[in-house]
């Protein structure tokens, strides 16, 4: 076959002769980055600006992903609607609603429950937007080419990482942390036109006969995920890790940071890209490593090591340089980072490659109401037992309880997985059985 289009209408080489599936690249790397100027200038907004305390700000975070408690409702959404114009939507709502903080500081309205407001909003938005974008991509591509999709989506969004929060630490210095977000604001519109410029046509998803019951549908996503060994272990992990590193250590370490060590905006957004670098680095070993190690080894080293390195924040001290702190973080970072996205990759391309399509929305979605719900409760018991027991002992208490999650893999069937198993093969884990070529029975 020479170079030109195979049958499927993709240039040799994979997705990169995919015109669609660049698009949507372009647009969420474009989007990754105005999110990380987001991630960082909200809570710094309330640190810096408002002068939160670490209950304030672990509140702040609480409304950013409180709705993602209530992400099964979206997920019933997604799996009766076209997805793409539900991500589009989104883009343009997250653009507006992050304009109201720079509005807000201009006009000298800013106070800390209009940020949390804010930040509330933004987060049922993100809630449709990332079940929806997880339930599209299998729709865009052929499943053949779902991990290499996936892999290409972290490895630019781990640049993105890299860069953004550098830029978000330079921004927020010069122009301050409200107004920084007017260029979050600009990329979400960015992402929604290279989004809207999709042509392949999207199937409408099947209408039932009989009128639907939302509270059956939302019923049968929960039921999937608990009953499935491989998705009931993952989302166990993925919960822990957010209760204790998504919401509580996070928390706790950004007052920690600031209060403590001395650190400024730009200090921190150093850090997190020394994560991002470790993200990169992971996307781009992890489908090898699979090949290397095994599928399921491969997952259970990853979550060894993202759930435990955490540990070392607490290491940092008051008592120490400021370049030794720095030293101290970037390396936690940079290995979490590394360890986390190699688990992340294999964890979703498994999850759509052996859903149906018509559960996928939900059992992503179901999937974000844990993970996602435990990062508000772990924000707010981070910020009380920060102010309790003090800030640097919360930290060794959040990752003392981050390495629990590394029993939810340990002990379940995933690290016998060796390959990835056949597509659409959901129900067959639910009945107990396993397709014999993912599995190796001779290795617990």
């Amino acid at each position: 076959m020479g170079r030109g289009k195979d049958s499927k209408g993709l240039r040799l080489g994979g997705l990169w002769g995919h015109s669609d599936f660049m698009k949507l690249w372009v647009g969420e790397t474009i989007s990754s980055l105005g999110a990380q100027v987001a991630a960082l200038a909200i809570p710094l907004t309330a640190v810096i600006a408002l002068q939160s305390s670490a209950l304030e700000t672990g509140l702040l975070k609480a409304a950013q992903t409180v709705p993602f408690l209530f992400a099964v409702f979206a997920g019933v959404w997604v799996d009766r609607h076209r997805r793409r114009p539900l991500l589009v939507g989104a883009n343009v709502g997250r653009a507006l609603v992050l304009a109201l903080i720079p509005l807000a500081a201009v006009l000298g309205w800013l106070h800390l429950w209009y940020v949390c407001a804010v930040a509330l909003l933004l987060g049922v938005l993100n809630v449709m937007f990332d079940t929806a974008y997880q339930s599209y991509l299998p729709s865009l591509v052929e499943r053949e080419h779902i991990i290499e999709g996936n892999s290409k989506l972290f490895s630019t969004q781990a640049a993105a990482d890299f860069a953004g929060p550098t830029l978000a630490g330079i921004l927020i210095q010069t122009l301050t942390a409200p107004i920084a977000l007017a260029v979050n604001s600009v990329t979400y519109l960015f992402s929604a036109s290279a989004l809207a410029l999709i042509r392949k046509p999207e199937v409408a998803p099947a209408q039932p006969e009989q009128r639907a019951n939302v509270w059956k549908d939302i019923a049968e996503g929960f039921n999937v995920v608990h009953r499935h060994p491989y998705l009931r272990a993952f989302v166990g992990e993925a919960a822990t890790f957010n209760l204790f590193f998504g919401g509580f250590m996070t928390t706790v370490f950004l007052v920690y940071a600031v209060r403590h060590l001395g650190m400024n905006a730009l200090h921190i957004g150093v850090i997190t890209s020394a994560g991002a670098v470790g993200v990169l680095l992971g996307a781009l070993v992890a489908g090898a490593m699979a090949k290397q190690y095994g599928l399921g080894r491969t997952i259970l080293i990853a979550t060894v090591i993202g759930c435990s390195i955490p540990l070392a924040y607490a290491l940092a001290n008051p008592g120490y340089s400021l370049v030794a702190n720095m030293a101290i973080l970037m390396t936690a970072e940079f290995i979490t980072g590394f360890a986390t996205v190699v688990m992340n990759i294999h964890l979703v391309s498994l999850r759509q490659t052996i859903t149906p399509d018509r559960l996928l929305g939900r059992v992503n979605a179901t999937y974000r109401t844990y993970i996602y719900g435990a990062v508000p409760v772990g924000s707010i018991l981070g910020g009380l037992l920060g102010t309790l027991i003090g800030l640097r002992a919360a930290l060794v208490v959040g990752g003392l309880g981050l390495a629990t999650g590394i029993l939810w893999i340990l002990l379940s069937p995933v690290p016998r997985l060796l390959t990835m198993p056949a597509a659409g093969s959901l129900e067959q884990g639910l009945s107990g059985t396993e397709s014999s070529s993912g599995v190796d029975v001779g290795n617990p």
